[in-house]
C-alpha cells in the first residue's frame, strides 16, 4: 500500500530520533525520550526511539528505555556508523512509511537541523523547527499558556478536545512566541531545541523491561550519493551553557567598559565555583562576546543551579532562556527591568561597583 501522509487516521505512537556520535548516546535524546513519555501519556500512545548506528550501537537501547521508551528500534550497519545525510534520510523514511509514527521528535543539533527538513520533505509532511515546548492535550497546553503568555486564557474558547500536537518556537527574531499544529499530515514533525526539555531520572526497572527491534536497513549504492571522507573536529574550546551548574551572564550593562565587565564576570562565575560566562543577545551582536555564550531564545536554553544576571534588563527572549534556573541573581541599575520579575534575589546598582563587593564576600565564604 502507498504511503500517504494526508491519511492521519492510519497513524499512531509518538517516536524519538535518537542521535549518536562515536556510539555515544547524546543528551538531547534523554531529553527527546522524557518529554516523548509526557506526550505519549497525554496522547494514551507508545514510545518509541529509532536508533541507527554502526555494529554494536543496539547495546545503547536499555539505557534509552530507563528514560522511558517503551520500545527501541534500533537499525545496525557500518554505513550508518557515521552520519551521511543520503543514507540515514532513506533508512528513517523506510521505516516510518512502514509503521506510521503519529509524531516524530529530532534534536535541533547540527545533525538534527539537516535531517529533519531532509525526512519532513520526503514524507511530505509539516516540520516545525526549533521548538521549545510541546504539547499534545489541552489542559496543560492551556496551563502553559496561562504561565507563559499574556494570553486571558479563562476568557478564550479553546477545542479542548484538539489532539494535534501544539509546537511552540521563537517567531519573528526572539520578539514573539509561536505555537504551530500541523493538522492536515503525519507524522507531525518537530525539532526541538537542546536544553530546553526536562531529563528524567533513569529507571532501572524501565531499562530492563525496553523492548528492542532491530530492523535491517535497506540501501544501495545508488542511495548514497555523498561520502563522509574525514571528520574534523572544532579545535576551539566551545562554551558549555547547557551543562554549566553556574552561569554569570552580562548584557548591555557593561557597555562602558566591555573589557572590564567580562573580566569581572569571570571572576564572579569562578568565585561561586567554576561557573561560565553566558551573554545577552545584545552583547553577541556587539563582538564582545562569540555566539556560544549566549542565552535566550536565539541562544541557548539553560537551567544552571545558579545563573546571575549582570546588567540585563530581562527582555522576553532572554528570559525564556533562563528563568527555569534553580536561583536567579539579577543585578541592574533599573530597579523596574523585567529581570527583576524572575530573580529570586535583586541588586540595583552599577554592576561594576557592585560585583566586586560579591566576589570579595564570597571569597571569604
Amino acid at each position: 500500500m502507498a504511503f500517504d501522509s494526508s491519511k492521519i487516521e492510519e497513524f499512531s505512537d509518538i517516536w524519538v530520533f535518537c542521535e549518536q556520535r562515536d556510539g555515544a548516546i547524546m543528551g538531547t535524546d534523554i531529553e527527546l525520550i522524557s518529554e516523548g513519555r509526557k506526550l505519549a501519556d497525554e496522547r494514551g500512545a507508545r514510545l518509541i526511539g529509532l536508533l541507527l548506528g554502526g555494529k554494536g550501537i543496539g547495546e545503547k537501547a536499555h539505557e534509552l528505555g530507563g528514560y522511558g521508551a517503551d520500545k527501541i528500534i534500533v537499525v545496525e550497519d557500518e554505513r550508518l556508523e557515521v552520519y551521511n545525510t543520503d543514507a540515514y534520510t532513506k533508512v528513517i523514511c523506510d521505516i516510518i512509511m512502514d509503521k506510521k509514527p503519529e509524531v516524530f521528535l529530532v534534536g535541533a543539533s547540527n545533525i538534527g537541523r539537516d535531517l529533519g527538513p531532509r525526512v519532513a520533505a520526503r514524507l511530505h509532511t509539516g516540520l516545525c523547527a526549533d521548538c521549545t515546548h510541546l504539547d499534545i492535550a489541552m489542559e496543560p497546553y492551556t496551563d502553559f499558556l496561562r504561565e507563559a503568555s499574556t494570553i486571558d486564557v479563562d476568557h478564550v474558547t479553546f477545542d479542548m478536545s484538539d489532539t494535534n500536537m501544539k509546537m511552540t518556537r521563537p517567531a519573528f527574531g526572539g520578539h514573539l512566541m509561536a505555537t504551530i499544529i500541523c493538522p492536515r499530515f503525519r507524522p507531525c514533525m518537530a525539532t526541538v531545541r537542546p536544553g530546553v526539555l526536562k531529563k528524567a531520572p533513569f529507571d532501572e526497572t524501565k531499562a530492563k523491561a525496553v523492548e528492542v527491534e532491530r530492523v535491517a536497513a535497506v540501501l544501495n549504492d545508488s542511495d548514497i550519493r555523498t561520502k563522509v571522507l574525514e571528520v574534523v573536529k572544532e579545535s576551539r574550546k566551545m562554551v558549555d551553557l547547557i551543562g554549566a551548574e553556574v552561569i554569570v551572564s552580562v548584557g548591555n550593562g557593561i557597555s562602558k567598559d566591555p573589557k572590564k565587565g567580562i573580566a569581572l564576570a569571570e571572576e564572579l562565575a569562578k568565585a561561586l565555583g567554576n561557573g561560565v560566562v553566558g551573554a545577552s543577545r545584545a552583547v553577541t551582536d556587539a563582538g564582545w562576546l562569540t555566539a556560544d555564550h549566549q542565552v535566550g531564545q536565539t541562544g541557548k536554553t539553560v537551567r544552571p543551579k545558579i545563573y546571575v544576571a549582570l546588567g540585563i534588563s530581562g527582555a522576553i527572549q532572554h528570559k525564556a532562556g533562563m528563568q527555569d534556573s534553580e536561583m536567579i541573581i539579577a543585578v541592574n541599575t533599573n530597579e523596574d527591568a523585567p529581570i527583576f520579575e524572575v530573580a529570586d534575589y535583586g541588586l540595583v546598582g552599577d554592576l561594576f561597583e557592585i560585583v566586586p563587593l560579591m566576589i570579595e564576600d564570597i571569597s571569604k565564604l
